[in-house]
């Protein structure tokens, strides 16, 4: 196959960086009843663009973290970002700040935030589901959580390790991002009838009140396509298989953004519950829609 987006074919990945981002053992592993059926789980991979993942993954393994998601926003993918107001980012040389946003794309938004804040700040991170950690070239920019809030204790704990270490990330002045959501946005059939940001998590909205710095706002415009919410009508599991091809399907298009005015912790420290200071947050990035 050739290469896209670089000269080099296949550069030596970062240390601690492995090549691919999922492979058939790690599958085995998960779900033991797939040992021994290689052919079929390759098979699956395939259908699912999960080869494709590793591929682009092995491209860029050279890169990490902000490095990393620039090579495939600018080299790989080629977005086209059009981006309104980012010079407010230019008002945070230094310092803590958060950054909230709405989820409509489940991967590619967060390719995206690193990049866009990370070129303004590189010791940008992102809070996201721990899943992601597979991807070993960004691991160093993420912050994994559950975000389903299983039961598991392997996995609460995990969690608790995460926010110990974004907590202390922002006290050392340093800036974070966040997906209130904590999943893809998804089409309200009934009430909404719209594609939209479940509620924002409670558990986000305690430790922003926490942490007490400027929370800016970033509203990605469009969502995923037809297909893909209509699979989310039928069964979670169905859409999330479809996020690489959504992803993959978006290369070369133009994506954009808006940076919304900096919320100041006095502002939205007026709202004395975590469900309430959620929806003021979520209603300030939403608001963001209306920019053409």
């Amino acid at each position: 196959m050739e290469n896209q987006g670089n000269n080099e074919k296949n550069p030596a990945c970062a240390p601690g960086v492995r090549p691919d981002v999922l492979n058939y053992d790690d599958i085995r592993r998960m779900v033991p009843a797939l040992d021994g059926h290689k052919k079929l789980v390759e098979t699956v991979m395939h259908w699912l663009m999960i080869d494709e993942v590793n591929r682009v993954h092995a491209r860029n393994c050279h890169a990490t973290g902000v490095k990393f998601a620039r090579e495939l926003v600018e080299s790989d993918f080629k977005f086209k970002l059009r981006v309104d107001n980012e010079e407010i980012l230019d008002r945070f040389p230094a310092g803590s700040f958060i950054t909230v946003s709405n989820h409509p794309y489940g991967g590619m938004d967060g390719i995206i935030l690193l990049h866009l804040v990370g070129r303004h700040r590189p010791d940008f991170q992102v809070m996201v589901n721990m899943f992601l950690n597979n991807i070993t070239a960004m691991r160093e920019a993420f912050i994994g959580v559950d975000a389903i809030q299983t039961n598991d204790p392997k996995k609460k704990a995990v969690t608790m390790q995460g926010i110990r270490h974004a907590i202390a990330r922002v006290r050392e002045g340093h800036p974070l991002g966040f997906f209130p959501a904590g999943a893809v946005s998804k089409y309200y059939p009934f009430k909404k009838r719209k594609i939209n940001d479940r509620d924002w998590q409670p558990n986000i909205s305690r430790l922003i009140a926490q942490l007490k710095v400027p929370v800016i706002p970033i509203y990605f415009h469009g969502h995923n396509s037809a297909v893909f919410n209509i699979l989310g009508l039928i069964d979670w599991r169905l859409r999330s298989a479809r996020l690489p091809r959504e992803l993959f399907n978006m290369r070369g298009t133009e994506v954009h953004i808006s940076v919304g005015e900096p919320v100041a912790p006095e502002e939205y420290l007026q709202y004395n519950t975590p469900e309430s200071l959620g929806e003021f947050l979520k209603e300030k990035t939403y608001s963001l829609s209306a920019v053409r």
